[in-house]
């Protein structure tokens, strides 16, 4: 199977099982967090962590050689106990041969308010590629210098700028509000990313016309985003109510 620009409604594994080996630039997905929300059944952590690694496991399969998957995490909690899935499933990454690269940290201030702990205030995204030639266009995502007229003022480059004209390496740590309430991308779904958290992923660890894959569509942003940036996507979600709304934000989309 190697459609492009199509959200197939079916189960994720069955459509990666389906697609030809080596055939994906960028894989950026959100699974599940097994917290019993309206698109999950929620299971024990053993069963949950047995199915994400059948899940990396065939993310590394459809992967081109060179390319990247970034894997957008939060945390299991049950019975008041905190579990980081980043930490948990960091180890099944390193098992079927991805290179860490980096563990970017999205913070954000408005979330639920924890009475017997610390409110959470970010998620993460973990950043492996599948071999060591990969893709990082870093001046695509550059951010404006802190003082960008700075110059060096001593020695063989004294009167030359000191920092990159381009801007500045963004850092791992992307302070970016989340899609509640009155935000502008707001759908139905329980729980949307936004584009802004996606778009410098895509821009970073792909080319124009790459293929992005998204395993779990949920409402849409990696298209969305992918369309914006000139890349192809495919993607896959079970829920009909949901795809509805994937492509009612793709036909409003202008690249």
């Amino acid at each position: 199977m190697n459609t492009f620009n199509i959200v197939k409604q079916m189960d994720c594994l069955v459509g990666m099982n389906a697609m030809q080996a080596e055939s994906v630039d960028l894989i950026i997905t959100s699974p599940p967090y097994n917290l019993n929300k309206s698109y999950e059944k929620k299971t024990a952590l053993e069963a949950y962590l047995f199915w994400q690694r059948e899940i990396i496991q065939a993310c590394e399969r459809v992967l081109k050689p060179g390319g990247s998957i970034a894997y957008q995490v939060g945390s299991y909690v049950d019975d008041g106990k905190v579990y980081p899935l980043d930490c948990l499933l960091f180890a099944t990454f390193i098992e079927f041969g991805f290179t860490p690269r980096n563990r970017i940290v999205w913070h954000f201030e408005s979330g639920l308010h924890c009475k017997n702990r610390l409110s959470g205030r970010h998620e993460t995204v973990l950043w492996f590629t599948k071999g060591d030639n990969y893709t990082f266009n870093l001046d695509s995502i550059r951010v404006p210098q802190k003082y960008p007229g700075k110059k060096h003022y001593k020695g063989d480059k004294k009167g030359e700028l000191s920092g990159n004209p381009l801007g500045k390496n963004p850092g791992d740590v992307w302070i970016i509000p989340n899609v509640k309430h009155n935000h502008p991308e707001k759908t139905n779904h329980e729980c949307q990313f936004p584009l802004d958290l996606i778009r410098p992923i895509i821009k970073a660890l792909s080319h124009p016309n790459n293929l992005v894959l998204d395993p779990f569509m949920g409402s849409g942003t990696v298209a969305v985003a992918a369309t914006q940036l000139n890349r192809k996507y495919i993607g896959f979600e079970l829920l009909e109510s949901y795809i509805k709304i994937i492509y009612e934000r793709l036909s409003h989309v202008s690249n």
